[in-house]
């Protein structure tokens, strides 16, 4: 699966976070790492906050988000090389600093770098994959992988494997391609409806989509 980095230009204002985290759980959504969104939004909320509080409303920044390694980093620029985080203990009095702390709390890891030109704040969680490119182990798709696995040894599409045994990305989709095509023609061949078929395919699919979506 290809994560390509992206990043967002925003104005810190507080009506930018909600924007932000929307956004945030979108692309975690398409990239299939539901099960950090609410680490992730967190993480953003906070890091967004502290720009807002210790840099000022209106602020020009920009929301970098990419893979490093297996792990989800989380960047906001701003202009401001001065202003820098602050960590305290979250069971101060003071709310100053307590965003940092709740960082803190669910990253691994988080720092500052500065530019020349600007300040990055940064955080980085762990996720399930055990590849950049890979996907987390979901029983659906660990059984999906053994099934076409088997199809494609059966077949004569030029199927390789990788070092772990999985289909390549590159034959993969053409994999399940001849595989659908070939449940169709069974289905029919036993007077099954196909249409239907992959209607109430589709709808099972979406609704498990979103039971993960929505208890991730």
């Amino acid at each position: 699966m290809s994560r390509k980095p992206w990043e967002l230009a925003f104005t810190a204002e507080p009506v930018e976070v909600a924007a932000l985290r929307r956004l945030m759980r979108l692309h975690l959504g398409m990239w299939g790492l539901q099960d950090i969104t609410d680490e992730a939004q967190l993480c953003v909320s906070e890091l967004v906050s502290n720009v807002i509080t210790h840099v000022g409303h209106g602020t020009p920044a920009t929301l970098a988000v990419s893979l490093r390694g297996t792990h989800l980093r989380i960047e906001v620029h701003d202009p401001d090389t001065r202003a820098l985080p602050v960590l305290r203990d979250p069971s101060m009095e003071s709310l100053e600093g307590r965003g940092m702390a709740l960082v803190e709390a669910v990253a691994d890891r988080w720092g500052v770098l500065l530019r020349p030109d600007r300040k990055v704040t940064w955080c980085e969680l762990a996720t399930k994959l055990t590849a950049p490119n890979g996907h987390v182990e979901a029983p659906s798709v660990m059984r999906a992988e053994a099934l076409l696995s088997l199809y494609a040894a059966a077949t004569p599409l030029p199927c390789r494997t990788d070092d772990v045994g999985r289909l390549s990305s590159a034959v993969a989709e053409e994999t399940v391609i001849a595989a659908i095509t070939d449940l169709l023609h069974w289905l029919q061949a036993h007077g099954r409806d196909a249409d239907d078929t992959l209607d109430r395919a589709q709808m099972r699919f979406e609704v498990e989509h979103v039971a993960r979506y929505q208890g991730s």
